[in-house]
């Protein structure tokens, strides 16, 4: 697996924006990397949501219906970090983020299904106030 190291969280007024960044280390193929959350209505079941990913082969992008058009995943191939670019955040953005990685046999449809991950990180907590 990965060693992924997630950064850049912290706390934020509504519509404010935040970057965060995942380092990933390590000489397991992937294919595709993805952020997740957890956010405080999902944390009863532990049942993370994708929230975005990234075929690091070709680029495709893949985002959830509640970020798309105010959220920008990146991946720099150089130094093999993950970038989520946040802006226009609401309160329902408020989450522990999770950095993810994995080989994904169909990105389209699988993206975001936690299991199709074995890599993962340990999580950047996020919180916008009102």
């Amino acid at each position: 697996v990965l060693q992924l190291v997630e950064s850049g969280g912290g706390s934020v007024q509504s519509g404010g924006s935040l970057r965060l960044s995942c380092a990933a280390s390590g000489d397991t193929y992937t294919n595709c990397m993805a952020w997740f959350r957890l956010t405080p209505e999902n944390e009863r079941e532990g049942e993370r949501e994708g929230v975005a990913a990234i075929y690091t082969g070709g680029g495709d992008t893949y985002y959830a219906d509640s970020v798309a058009g105010r959220f920008l995943i990146t991946h720099d191939k150089n130094n093999n970090t993950l970038y989520l670019e946040m802006n226009s955040l609401t309160p329902e953005d408020t989450a522990m983020y999770y950095c993810a990685a994995g080989r994904l046999v169909a990105p389209p449809v699988s993206w975001s299904v936690e299991y199709e991950y074995e890599s993962w990180g340990q999580g950047t907590q996020v919180t916008v106030s009102s």
